[in-house]
């Protein structure tokens, strides 16, 4: 296994405005660039191209962490409240898991949500870790706060196989029950789904099962995305080496799109719809997940997903640290749907 490296990188700013329409909110904070827990589906992979570094394994194991956020943060706050521009909300961990292991250390996940305490900006966090127990004192503080725990599968072979380095679904499902109790606004992103492997009726339901035994009371699903050739390049070659007999269907489903066809998604997210009303979930609400695909999720949007007709969904037939900083280097949006 490589050695991760762990590299500072000069930030101009810190608080990033969201200009693209597939995204439902306006302003994001990702302190990380790269991602210690190696998810072989994470859309931000193709992201490591815009520094200058491959999108294979150094995009576990080259972390780019920005340096002072929390003081960039805070200036670039007071310059925006002094033009009475101050944003009411900010996304956090929208491409990266803030609560990477490198935040147990770093402690800039921290330092930015005490510095949007400060001036009484609103948080949504995305996570797959634990960590965020260690802010609760902040979160309690904050307005209009809320956490997004991502856990799409139990099946801890699954697990391990495509999210190597993550905290188990089980330490999740006890992270969003502590969130839950302590008064803090807890979303279960399902996602994302992998057909043939998660999605079927027996999984789904164990797993809307599970959340609501945790106290969680939202949830959204949604399917693979494979958007870039870097991102869709590292999933087939994980789920070659684990699933040889899946790259064939897999190749089929994705081989002309990013994303599943809608009639293979539709009926599944129609099952899941059924499975959330028995547990007593509810669909999260349309401004408070991606649009594009998950806007599917449970007939959010107009043209809802037809009941199934079918058991199951078909195919269709067609080494050290560096000492030198990084510049933080500006990038395009990229459109696609969050993990």
């Amino acid at each position: 296994m490589n050695p991760t490296q762990y590299l500072p990188m000069r930030a101009k700013t810190i608080l990033n405005a969201v200009n693209a329409p597939s995204m439902p909110f306006d302003w994001s904070i990702n302190p990380y660039r790269g991602c210690q827990h190696g998810c072989s589906f994470c859309y931000a992979r193709s992201t490591h191209a815009f520094l200058g570094e491959a999108a294979d394994d150094a995009f576990q194991h080259r972390i780019f962490y920005k340096d002072d956020a929390p003081t960039i943060l805070r200036a670039q706050l007071q310059r925006m409240r002094a033009r009475g521009k101050l944003p009411s909300h900010v996304a956090i961990g929208t491409a990266t898991d803030p609560y990477q292991q490198l935040e147990a250390k770093a402690k800039l996940t921290r330092g930015c949500l005490e510095t949007l305490a400060e001036f009484g900006v609103g948080v949504s966090i995305t996570t797959r870790s634990p960590l965020v127990l260690r802010d609760l004192d902040l979160l309690r503080a904050l307005p209009g706060v809320s956490v997004n725990i991502s856990v799409h599968t139990l099946d801890t072979r699954i697990w391990r196989t495509f999210e190597p380095s993550t905290p188990s679904p089980a330490r999740r499902l006890e992270c969003a029950r502590t969130l839950t109790e302590a008064g803090i606004r807890v979303h279960a992103f399902a996602a994302p789904m992998l057909p043939l492997l998660t999605d079927g009726e027996a999984d789904t339901e164990a797993l809307v099962e599970a959340l609501a035994n945790a106290g969680v009371r939202y949830m959204m699903s949604s399917f693979l995305r494979l958007s870039t050739p870097e991102v869709k390049s590292w999933f087939f070659s994980v789920l070659r080496s684990a699933h040889p007999e899946l790259a064939e269907a897999y190749g089929k489903l994705y081989w002309h799109s990013a994303r599943l066809p809608d009639s293979y998604r539709r009926p599944v997210y129609s099952r899941i719809a059924s499975q959330m009303k028995r547990y007593g979930l509810s669909e999260i609400g349309a401004m408070e997940v991606p649009k594009g695909d998950a806007a599917y999720v449970l007939g959010s949007v107009s043209g809802a997903a037809p009941p199934a007709t079918a058991a199951s969904p078909h195919l269709p037939t067609t080494a050290s640290p560096l000492s030198s900083k990084v510049v933080d280097l500006p990038c395009q949006p990229v459109q696609l749907a969050l993990f």
